[in-house]
């Protein structure tokens, strides 16, 4: 009897002894895992400081975005304009004395005009568009125009939204 108390003990002993590292393990991989997560909310915290939206001097927008603003809004004057330097890029905002704002890319392109409640300019909208319009909501104008990957984004002055492919056909509503 006492051999086998001694196996026992032995085996109580060994229990003990992987118990103790499976714990051991386990606080291990909580630390791991804490430190993931923060390590992870740091290098989230580096990109949104990449996103730095600066307020810059009219004179360091790109050439044909102030061509633009003085080819289709000749009243209106630059109250500021940002310089937006994310990881995919550079853009640029405007805000116009009328309201307006203007987004532009890197080059100077326009990609999106928001008007309020004015009509965006005429010739800033397809024809097709401007046409769909015109027939089916005559009582509405166009104030805002935003180019989108294969097409464009208007919303009339009713707040309705339309989509368009790139040919001016309508692909969506958003009321």
């Amino acid at each position: 009897g006492y051999r086998n108390l001694n196996i026992y003990e032995e085996i109580f002993q060994l229990t003990s002894l992987i118990t103790a590292r499976v714990q051991d393990r386990e606080k291990n991989l909580n630390k791991n895992k804490f430190f993931l997560v923060a390590l992870l909310c740091m290098l989230l915290q580096s990109v949104t400081c990449l996103a730095d939206d600066k307020i810059i001097p009219v004179e360091q927008l790109p050439a044909p975005a102030k061509t633009f603003v003085k080819k289709y809004f000749p009243q209106a004057t630059i109250e500021y304009a940002t310089k937006d330097t994310e990881f995919m890029g550079t853009t640029y905002e405007v805000r116009l004395s009328d309201g307006t704002e203007v987004d532009f890319d890197k080059k100077g392109n326009w990609d999106n005009v928001d008007c309020k409640t004015k009509a965006v300019p005429a010739s800033l909208v397809p024809a097709a568009i401007a046409q769909y319009v015109k027939a089916h909501y005559p009582n509405t104008v166009i104030v805002k125009i935003d180019k989108e990957r294969g097409g464009y984004e208007i919303e009339l002055s009713n707040d309705l939204d339309l989509k368009f492919n790139s040919k001016g056909k309508l692909i969506g509503i958003d009321d």
